[in-house]
């Protein structure tokens, strides 16, 4: 039996990949992996300035441009902070605003001799920025370095919501407005989205703690409803889900689900870093840490 497409199941609702501690379910293996953290507390993710940890790469990411502005270079005549060191030189030009460098072919000018230099190749056809890969070349690094991404394949730019990737950030900032339109129910805690407001009310109980569905046999407290009335099958011994090829039953729909891939063979829980498949989500967890630990 083959496992659906991702494209496929976003379309159909389908969410195949369920958390074996709480019960909710997720279109993505990895969406499932992150939030078994919420559960472990497990942070991956290590930024290599400070050393600090974080559950997502996305947090990461934006952590990290706090260490950018740190580093941006201040003027300590006038306590003015550049992007560039070499901006520090020329202190009273920023100040002032006076733009000494001027293009020889027209009116504009620079602070710069460097955004001068960069600025005159577009009068005269330069590119000094060749990709080894293919020969071409760009007037401008940043340029460059954008190009250089077709070669690799890399797409580092990772939607949150449906977990499509892009070459570039502009790339997925358009994308991302197509969730916020789709889906009203956002949330500002950890960016996930909802169809609805009331799934997105018990979403929010993920951050919050809350657990208002109380067991009355043992008094344990769930976040879910779901997740209460399968709790109580323990004390009623019920296991309304059974087999069809062998008979066996089970309290939890998820198991069932998951004892039928010994009968048909299906590992749909498939790892995107090497490619190897898994019958258990569990299994899969298992596995990324192996990754993970390659890659801090």
């Amino acid at each position: 039996m083959g496992t659906p497409r991702p494209e496929k199941m976003r379309h159909t609702g389908k969410k195949p990949h369920v958390c074996a501690k709480c019960g909710k379910s997720f279109t993505w293996s990895s969406h499932l992996i992150r939030h078994h953290f919420t559960h472990t507390g497990e942070k991956p993710h290590r930024c290599s300035e400070c050393g600090k940890r974080f559950t997502r790469s996305s947090d990461l990411a934006r952590h990290q441009r706090t260490h950018v502005e740190e580093k941006a270079y201040p003027c300590l005549e006038c306590g003015k902070r550049f992007p560039q060191s070499s901006h520090l030189g020329k202190p009273q030009l920023f100040r002032t605003g006076e733009k000494a460098y001027r293009c020889s072919e027209y009116a504009k000018s620079f602070i710069c001799s460097s955004d001068q230099a960069q600025h005159q190749c577009i009068h005269t056809g330069e590119k000094p920025h060749q990709c080894s890969e293919c020969g071409k070349s760009f007037t401008r690094s940043s340029n460059l370095f954008r190009h250089q991404v077709i070669h690799t394949g890399e797409k580092p730019h990772w939607c949150s919501v449906c977990g499509k990737s892009f070459t570039q950030s502009s790339h997925l900032i358009r994308h991302q407005l197509i969730h916020r339109w789709e889906k009203p129910g956002w949330c500002f805690e950890c960016g996930e989205s909802f169809l609805s407001a009331s799934d997105l009310a018990r979403h929010k109980r993920i951050h919050t703690g809350e657990k208002p569905h109380q067991c009355s046999e043992c008094g344990k407290s769930f976040t879910y409803s779901s997740s209460l009335v399968q709790h109580q099958m323990i004390h009623t011994g019920e296991k309304p889900h059974r087999c069809s090829e062998c008979g066996k039953s089970f309290n939890r729909s998820s198991n069932l689900v998951q004892h039928k891939m010994i009968h048909t063979g299906e590992k749909p829980h498939r790892c995107l870093e090497c490619g190897k498949s898994f019958t258990r989500s569990s299994h899969l967890t298992q596995h990324w840490f192996i990754h993970t630990r390659k890659h801090p």
